[in-house]
């Protein structure tokens, strides 16, 4: 039995009871409000699966509720659906610019409203349930989210560049032009100051987008990116990007949450820098190389990385985390040969005192 919840929001009592019935008969669990101050509120606390909503209603129509619930974050992300006895191509970019997913106009059968229904929650299902961190992925997650025909095919626009180990992928200051989708390899983001010091910023792995901060914040790379090994990138356009947020509203409410995340990352890190021990630092920047590139769960983790870029994660000197790794070697937390550093105790460095 299919246990999908959707919310119906219709004026017209002949229309919502024909409506709920038909969405009932095939085993949806329906609630109903009279009104778009009622839907709002019940959207808010049903958390339906989808929302079905009519345009032309008394005190809030349905681009008001759209607007509601696209500004709460426990809301942005439901699938929705406008219903309108107006079939004018203005009124559904209307619709569609602000980020409802599709649009039925009236009268439709029976037919017509479970197949849009139905193609909704799959493509939402398919977009949480995520897709695998490759180009074949990344196409993937943009066929699914181009969301109508109004979209360019993101696939087809996008461009792939392999990067040398230490070349640059964009520099601080500069002004994005896209996003990037990180296909193979290792990057790092840094900050540097006056005198040239770098603090890596991110670390960045195999299906992990980047640069879109700025972007969104439309203002100028707060940071630069660099290959750590040879990579490979796809570069999705910035109007491209755009669009697609605006005509998606699950992969919109996605990327609020990727920000979010990033953010919450950056202070707990800066955290640690102001009252952790450096030896703590050195331990936790051995443990977050770990979490981001270990592959293979069953083996120790090893990585070549310059005591230099470990120094850049740490905030100290380069001489300062070679003895630190020095230490660590005699303690046997970790074996070194050259640059690369394979970790023999994962456990004790995740619970190394301050």
């Amino acid at each position: 039995m299919n246990e999908k919840k959707i919310l119906l929001i219709e004026d017209n009592p002949e229309m919502r009871e024909n409506t709920a019935e038909i969405l009932e008969l095939a085993n949806y669990k329906v609630v109903t409000a009279t009104n778009g101050k009622e839907g709002v509120k019940l959207a808010q606390h049903e958390q339906p699966d989808l929302i079905i909503c009519d345009i032309m209603m008394p005190e809030l129509d349905g681009y008001g509720v759209l607007h509601m619930l696209g500004k709460d974050d426990h809301t942005a992300g439901i699938p929705f659906i406008f219903l309108t006895a107006k079939a004018e191509r203005t009124d559904q970019r209307k619709g569609m610019t602000m980020g409802a997913d599709d649009y039925l106009t009236k009268p439709y059968d029976d037919i017509e409203l479970l197949n849009a229904v139905e193609v909704r929650l799959q493509k939402t299902e398919r977009l949480r349930a995520g897709f695998s961190r490759t180009v074949e992925g990344l196409d993937a997650f943009m066929q699914e989210v181009r969301g109508n025909d109004a979209l360019h095919k993101l696939t087809e626009e996008k461009r792939i560049k392999s990067f040398r180990k230490k070349e640059t992928i964009f520099t601080e200051g500069s002004f994005p032009t896209g996003i990037f989708f990180l296909i193979e390899g290792k990057i790092k983001a840094y900050r540097a100051n006056e005198s040239g010091k770098e603090f890596i910023t991110d670390l960045y792995k195999e299906g992990d987008f980047f640069g879109y901060v700025d972007l969104l914040q439309e203002t100028p790379y707060q940071d630069s990116a660099v290959a750590l090994e040879e990579s490979q990138v796809a570069i999705v356009p910035k109007e491209d990007f755009f669009e697609l947020l605006q005509a998606n509203r699950e992969v919109s409410s996605r990327f609020i949450k990727m920000l979010s995340n990033e953010v919450k990352e950056r202070e707990e890190r800066l955290l640690q820098l102001a009252y952790n021990s450096v030896r703590k630092r050195v331990a936790e920047a051995l443990v977050m190389l770990a979490q981001r590139y270990q592959a293979d769960k069953e083996r120790p983790f090893s990585m070549a990385i310059t005591r230099e870029d470990i120094a850049s994660l740490v905030g100290t000197a380069t001489e300062t985390v070679i003895r630190t790794l020095s230490d660590f070697k005699h303690e046997k937390l970790v074996e070194m040969k050259g640059s690369l550093i394979t970790i023999l105790n994962y456990e004790k460095l995740v619970r190394m005192r301050n």
